[in-house]
């Protein structure tokens, strides 16, 4: 069953030449994370109990994560820059314990090990393996995750990070920078994405099309629309390829 919806016909300016580009979000579009962050903090506070049991006394994971929610609105780094954030959080609370901060660099190392286990959808291997013989493939993500370590950059001719680049989504600027370096202009680019604001209105306003990956049954926020919906990578392909062939037929 095709579930594909498309929401070409909204309010919103007809693209324009045939499309060269698909950006890709990552956490929850290639792969899902919530269970990788859970356990991901489990171990690191597991590591804690055993390595820093000042901070374990004194702290669950809840805390330290309302302790990271104080400090997110300290510094606009924070906000793009989520690894410093926990950083800042554990030496906040190392410091107010007496516990040896030289030990915050191995509870980040375990943890950004933990961040990387995942495991991409089952369309996502064989559906970027063919995109990439055809389209120029990105990524743009606010998020740490390196697709090196995770086993698929060999897809994508480019990947920017928000932590590195500067700036994070939906600022227009990084969905630019991703066209910029893959040599298109927005209106030639899609950018696939899970999050209505930062993925569907984000590229929506920097002039990209937009895709919606809706792998969880949910409704997009009132006022807020995608050029199409897709629940899985396979119904993004078939719709690029209706696209191109609109696009030929013009």
């Amino acid at each position: 069953m095709n579930n594909i919806v498309s929401h070409q016909s909204a309010p919103k300016p007809a693209p324009h030449g045939p499309i060269k580009a698909v950006l890709f979000d990552l956490d929850d579009t290639l792969w899902p994370i919530m269970p990788v962050l859970v356990r991901a903090e489990k171990l690191l506070y597991d590591w804690l109990c055993l390595n820093a049991p000042a901070v374990s006394r004194a702290y669950t994971i809840d805390t330290l994560r309302q302790r990271r929610q104080a400090l997110s609105a300290t510094d606009p780094l924070f906000k793009i820059n989520l690894s410093a954030l926990r950083h800042a959080g554990l030496t906040e609370a190392f410091n107010a314990v007496g516990e040896d901060v030289s030990k915050i660099d191995a509870a980040m190392a375990l943890f950004a090990e933990a961040r990387h286990a995942v495991t991409p959808f089952d369309d996502v291997q064989p559906v970027l393996t063919r995109l990439s013989q055809h389209l120029l493939l990105g990524s743009v993500s606010n998020g740490f995750a390196d697709l090196e370590i995770i086993g698929l950059s060999q897809h994508f001719a480019i990947s920017i990070a928000a932590h590195s680049f500067g700036c994070a989504k939906p600022d227009p600027t990084i969905f630019h920078a991703a066209c910029d370096a893959l040599d298109v202009k927005p209106e030639q680019a899609v950018y696939v994405g899970d999050d209505p604001h930062l993925d569907v209105m984000g590229a929506g306003e920097a002039g990209l099309r937009s895709v919606w990956i809706n792998r969880f049954d949910r409704v997009l926020p009132a006022g807020i629309v995608a050029d199409a919906e897709c629940r899985s990578l396979h119904e993004l392909e078939a719709w690029l390829n209706g696209q191109a062939s609109q696009a030929r037929n013009r």
